[in-house]
């Protein structure tokens, strides 16, 4: 099992990220295989792209460096928070020194791959950082970066949604919804299915990454880290199509319309204009106009909440939900 042993301190040092890069690099154990499978209409799009990319650059090499327990952590540097960028992620990879990037080759670089000759000249090269910097940054742009405005939006609204459960509710109710194996017990957060023994926070506080390609729950208990968590992000599911993302909208669509039915649906949360946009891939204006038609109609409310405007259902609008299920 594993404990972090959490303070009050601890609880108001603790924090909420996006990580780009660790997103990157889960994607890429995907499709390689050493993690859980992308859905199928995923898979047919980014597969051919994936094999390509491993033709034409080094990507084996990035892929050496990768297991289904992790990798090295300079391909995936801390978060500073939740504007962090791929930019940001790629300008910390780049500026990773040769010798700290050897260290950590040879700790996780030790599955077949890296008896590939190519693959063990980029590893052994004066220019590696560069090399792999180079190779992960051509992925980004041909198989993430199109989809990452509609991923970080579910993110963010996942983030949104944890921060309301601790206003509303506090830490332990939010930790526990991370993830059915979590347990809030005398003071601690427990995962029985991981091994750790006990860590302590000490003042420092505990980074949240939601993800849309963490299947499970993943921690980074080492540094350069900060202890972390790292959970499936709520909406992942409808994304990925599964069945058990939202009730059937086919009676509310017949009664509202099917985009309104599908932003009256994907309210479990409360969110921006721009967040609804970017998650159910619809256009701004478009997703304008029919909240505005649904708030009309008493199924949403809006307020304000920092620079940003978030809509909720009203109780009508959740029992409407709740009758289409």
């Amino acid at each position: 099992m594993l404990r972090f042993e959490v303070s009050v301190e601890d609880l108001l040092r603790s924090r909420f990220a996006l990580s780009p890069a660790m997103d990157l690099c889960l994607l890429l154990r995907s499709l390689a295989g050493q993690d859980r499978p992308l859905p199928r209409a995923w898979a047919g799009r980014l597969v051919p792209v994936f094999e390509r990319l491993r033709r034409e650059t080094e990507l084996n090499a990035v892929l050496a460096l990768q297991n289904r327990q992790g990798g090295p952590n300079f391909v995936a540097p801390p978060p500073r928070g939740l504007n962090q960028t791929w930019a940001d992620d790629l300008a910390v990879i780049r500026a990773t020194p040769l010798e700290a990037a050897r260290h950590e080759f040879a700790a996780t670089a030790t599955g077949p791959l890296t008896r590939d000759p190519r693959v063990r000249a980029v590893l052994d090269s004066p220019d590696a950082v560069s090399v792999i910097a180079g190779a992960m940054d051509r992925a980004w742009h041909e198989l993430l970066a199109t989809d990452w405005p509609q991923l970080r939006a579910i993110c963010e609204r996942d983030v949104v949604h944890r921060v309301g459960v601790i206003g509303e509710h506090g830490w332990a109710e939010t930790i526990e919804s991370l993830h059915p194996g979590i347990a809030w017990r005398g003071g601690g957060i427990e995962i029985g299915f991981f091994r750790g023994g006990t860590v302590p926070l000490v003042g420092d506080g505990l980074l949240l990454i939601p993800s849309v390609f963490v299947g499970n729950i993943a921690a980074h208990l080492e540094d350069p880290w900060p202890r972390t968590l790292v959970y499936p992000a709520r909406g992942t599911a409808a994304l990925w199509g599964e069945r058990e993302a939202a009730p059937r909208p086919d009676a509310l669509a017949a009664l509202v319309g099917r985009a309104r039915a599908r932003l009256l649906l994907a309210l479990d949360a409360p969110a921006s204009t721009s967040h609804l946009a970017r998650s159910l891939a619809m256009a701004p204006g478009a997703v304008g106009d029919h909240l505005a038609v649904l708030r009309d109609a008493g199924l949403l409310v809006r307020a304000r909440s920092g620079r940003s405007v978030l809509y909720r259902r009203t109780p009508l609008g959740e029992a409407l939900v709740a009758g289409s299920g």
